[in-house]
């Protein structure tokens, strides 16, 4: 094929064209450079751009577009290889943490294992070879569930949070670790609260565990409040305080599961709000998750007959705090949406934590709670020796061997009023001898803790806050203080008194302090006053709110 003219090439410079003879020119196509090769000096090849100075052409908005394209589609592979890798990572995260192919007591949740008796989740192999052949493994209790059933307090958890003496089979942070994998599923949270303990059984950091799941608030032990109290002041209480601890929720329920109270109106919210997701029911430690469940698919067996059925193998409930040590799966819908109930979260500041195993069914209210009440005119004739006067100024509490409230300054007519278990008695003697009574009597009258052995390795009150209390009407009581773990002290200014008007105050008189010492690590609350009683609907004061407030504000039932 003949070369073409070099006057073919209009795009070429004049310069370019006159050429000596040795010059040889190679036609390419017109994207590619045009090499020229001198026969007679050289045989390198030389492009054009190097030889002359000419530099690669700016890109067109043509190119930029396409390059822009290319990138754009390598980032949405990217993306899409990253968010699969993120997909498998959340179900072998979830399959770990809730092994549903290992087999558990359904009363507690721990595996079942036939070589140590002592430890939770023991079968006696005969039981177990048997029921593995007929595939009815789902069906059997383990020995501590038995002996739990029967009255027996068997502890499991210890560390952190867990609970001395007796056996620890399992950490508290170990538990804590198998409700992990609740950030990364999609799941309705029933999330549990105990109206005696509210503050220290709240877990204000859910949203650690749930992630941004949908939570339901659920209050237990209403049945335990003092007789006349209004539940619309407590439900109205509940959403306050929890809107002030910034944790959205659906609703508020206050609930019973003794009485069956306010459990219909969950069950029908849990439907409502479930739409294709399991339902998780979680909470502190013995706030009452097992009895809770129990009262829950007694009420949905009136409709449901897959939750009858599932009443059959149900969690066992007991007094001893961490009784369930694992997820129990509970076929309780018709649409194929697991329930679970999720051991319960042990943590270090309740009193628990820090009393001995064989004291644990002393912090735990049995009846409906009755406040004992003190102030001056309460007090015994040979206790009336304070140098403060006619009133409890210098004076000190013992709430049992757990709790010490030296009075520092109060009203001649303030009165204070205990509610929590009965088991734990109230003394009341000078401060100044007040160190002295308790060395003496720490583990006599002073119980819990009880028992030679635990009051050897007692460690005292090492905790102390001191409270400064303002109020502004005496006519109502001034706040709470609640003790995590064992329930509250409310603090009325000026007692009431039938017939009689509260007495006009000094500006210096609109404050109490108290001194409140507990054990380490034991949390005190200083709170609004809980309306309990007849008399708390009288003086309870409903807020105004706003339009928008009304319409966010998560909204109570009972």
């Amino acid at each position: 094929m003949a070369l073409r003219a070099l006057s073919t090439f209009p795009s070429l410079p004049r310069r370019f064209t006159r050429r000596g003879p040795t010059l040889t020119v190679i036609h390419r196509n017109p994207t590619t450079s045009i090499v020229c090769k001198s026969i007679s000096t050289s045989e390198s090849t030389v492009s054009l751009s190097e030889r002359d100075g000419f530099a690669a052409a700016a890109p067109t908005p043509g190119e930029r577009f396409l390059e822009n394209e290319r990138a754009h589609q390598a980032q949405k592979v990217v993306k899409k290889e990253l968010k699969r890798e993120k997909k498998k990572k959340k179900e072998e995260s979830v399959r770990k943490v809730v092994d549903t192919s290992v087999s558990c007591c359904y009363g507690c949740g721990a595996p079942l294992q036939t070589s140590d008796v002592d430890s939770p989740g023991f079968v006696d192999l005969v039981t177990y070879d048997l029921k593995k052949k007929h595939h009815q493994l789902r069906t059997v209790i383990c020995g501590r569930c038995q002996l739990l059933s029967h009255g027996h307090m068997i502890t499991a958890v210890g560390g952190n949070g867990g609970y001395a003496g007796g056996k620890q089979f399992v950490s508290a942070d170990q538990l804590r670790e198998k409700l992990s994998h609740l950030r990364l599923e999609k799941a309705l949270i029933v999330k549990l609260v105990d109206i005696v303990d509210f503050n220290g059984s709240f877990l204000a950091r859910v949203r650690d565990l749930v992630g941004a799941n949908p939570i339901i608030l659920v209050i237990t032990k209403i049945d335990l409040l003092p007789k006349g109290t209004d539940m619309n002041c407590i439900g109205d209480w509940v959403v306050e305080v929890t809107t002030k601890k910034k944790l959205n929720v659906l609703s508020v329920h206050l609930t019973s599961s003794k009485s069956l109270d306010g459990v219909s109106g969950v069950a029908s919210e849990i439907q409502k709000e479930k739409k294709g997701r399991d339902v998780y029911i979680l909470g502190a430690a013995n706030v009452g998750k097992s009895a809770f469940i129990n009262a829950l698919l007694k009420t949905m067996a009136e409709r449901d007959p897959v939750a009858a059925a599932a009443q059959k193998y149900k969690p066992i409930q007991s007094a001893v705090p961490g009784t369930t040590l694992g997820p129990i799966q509970i076929n309780a819908f018709l649409g194929g949406e697991k329930l679970y109930d999720t051991p319960g979260v042990h943590l270090h500041h309740r009193q628990a934590a820090v009393v001995h195993s064989d004291d644990l069914p002393a912090l735990a209210p049995q009846n409906r709670l009755r406040g004992q009440s003190f102030h001056i005119s309460t007090l015994p004739t040979q206790s009336l020796s304070s140098s403060e006067g006619e009133s409890l100024n210098g004076y000190t509490f013992f709430w049992g061997g757990l709790v010490r409230i030296d009075i520092l300054k109060a009203l001649p007519e303030t009165r204070f009023t205990f509610y929590g278990p009965k088991a734990l008695e109230i003394h009341v003697v000078p401060t100044k001898t007040a160190t002295e009574f308790y060395q003496k009597e720490v583990g006599v009258l002073l119980t819990p803790p009880s028992g030679k052995d635990q009051i050897q390795e007692w460690k005292g009150l090492q905790s102390h806050r001191l409270l400064r209390i303002e109020f502004n009407d005496p006519k109502r009581p001034a706040s709470d203080v609640a003790i995590s773990g064992l329930g509250w002290i409310s603090i009325e200014p000026i007692r009431r008194v039938r017939d009689s008007e509260p007495r006009d105050l000094a500006e210096a008189e609109h404050e109490i302090r108290v001194c409140v010492s507990v054990p380490k690590p034991v949390e005190v609350f200083i709170r609004p006053t809980l309306p309990i009683g007849t008399s708390g609907a009288e003086w309870y004061q409903y807020r105004d709110l706003s339009d928008k407030e009304e319409e966010v504000r998560p909204k109570w039932y009972f």
